[in-house]
């Protein structure tokens, strides 16, 4: 019975206490208090982005995730085999979408200085980069109705514009080059070394044939590194390619996917270590990470994409999915970033790749 003068409704329900005082049980060892970046230690000078991106790592949510694959990407780079000093074999793979944006620039520096091994990417991956050497894309916007675009002959990408006439400049440029392909591609019938071309040859010619230093796969050929597209026919260079089956009956360009499919997983089998840097998802994800079942899983991964994987989708999928499948290692370091890859990766590469003068 509650003393006098004191209104029983004035103590707590002990089960009210006990659920909201619950006991903690000790912290795990080795658990990092979460830390945002103090911005008065940088009062007297700027704030470096590499410094910047080491704050993140422990902000919690996606500044953990950037954090974690910048410590991930910069164990790939540095890694050597203790016996043969081999580097790890890294396959990087994009969506078309950003070739086409300002992230191109980013890409092609990583493939100029010899930071990747390999290249898988989409139809649209390959051509805008050529076609921005012919003729610029530029900004516009997301609401931009698209009956009013296409009337003018201005194609929308998200929020960038690309003039039609840009296209027009690409089938100048790409046609005479597949009427040479085609040429040759006949004369070395009566050899004894007969030309088969693959998507990793073509774009390896066309690398060649861009001669222009803005461009990924200039650089690609240049640095012999092979860039791997399975889906060639499917943009631009695949509407080319359909045109120029008229042009050059009943002589046609053949293009073996099944030498360039044994080509990648060759790379993948032979690598001392393997590590995924894949931006996007849908086939330049898969691609890659099924070259890597052919070795039962690279030893690192890093996604980035806003998918989600309710859907069952591949570019949804988490790293933990590809373990199932044998695609990344059971005992491998893997992250996946939720963030649209224009606005993270330039901050991963300037805390990685950028910030060393030496090559990969």
């Amino acid at each position: 019975m509650a003393p006098a003068n004191q209104d029983p409704t004035s103590q707590a329900p002990s089960g009210a206490t006990d659920a909201v005082l619950k006991p903690s049980e000790p912290v795990a060892q080795g658990s990092r208090e979460v830390q945002g970046i103090d911005f008065n230690a940088y009062a007297q000078r700027s704030i470096t982005v590499e410094e910047l991106v080491e704050g993140y790592a422990s902000m919690g949510f996606q500044a953990t995730a950037v954090g974690e694959a910048v410590r991930i990407i910069n164990e790939m780079r540095t890694w050597t085999h203790p016996e043969t000093g081999e580097r790890t074999t890294l396959f990087l793979g994009y969506t078309s979408n950003l070739i086409s944006s300002g992230l191109r620039e980013t890409l092609r520096y990583l493939v100029q200085h010899n930071h990747v091994s390999a290249v898988v990417t989409t139809a649209g991956g390959v051509e805008e980069d050529f076609i921005k050497c012919l003729a610029p894309t530029y900004l516009g916007s997301f609401s931009t109705p698209g009956a009013g675009l296409r009337a003018k002959g201005m194609n929308r990408i998200g929020n960038l514009v690309v003039p039609n006439s840009n296209y027009c400049a690409f089938e100048d440029w790409v046609v005479p080059i597949l009427d040479k392909m085609l040429e040759e591609q006949e004369q070395s019938k009566t050899t004894d070394e007969p030309i088969h071309w693959t998507p990793s040859k073509v774009i390896n010619r066309l690398g060649k044939e861009i001669n222009d230093e803005r461009s990924v796969y200039y650089w690609a050929w240049k640095n012999n590194i092979p860039v791997f597209c399975p889906a060639l026919t499917d943009g631009s260079l695949g509407d080319m390619l359909y045109f120029h089956t008229f042009k050059s009956s009943p002589e046609q360009l053949r293009i073996d996917i099944v030498e360039d499919i044994r080509k990648i997983n060759t790379i993948a089998v032979r690598a001392k270590r393997a590590g995924m840097i894949i931006l996007g998802g849908g086939v330049v994800k898969h691609h890659i990470a099924n070259a890597c079942l052919m070795r039962n899983g690279a030893e690192s991964a890093v996604y980035i994409n806003t998918a989600q994987e309710f859907d069952g989708s591949d570019a949804g999928a988490r790293p933990d999915e590809a373990v199932s499948w044998g695609k990344i290692k059971s005992d491998g370091d893997s992250v996946k970033v939720y963030a649209e890859a224009t606005v993270v990766f330039p901050l991963i590469v300037a805390a990685t790749f950028a910030k060393a003068k030496q090559s990969y």
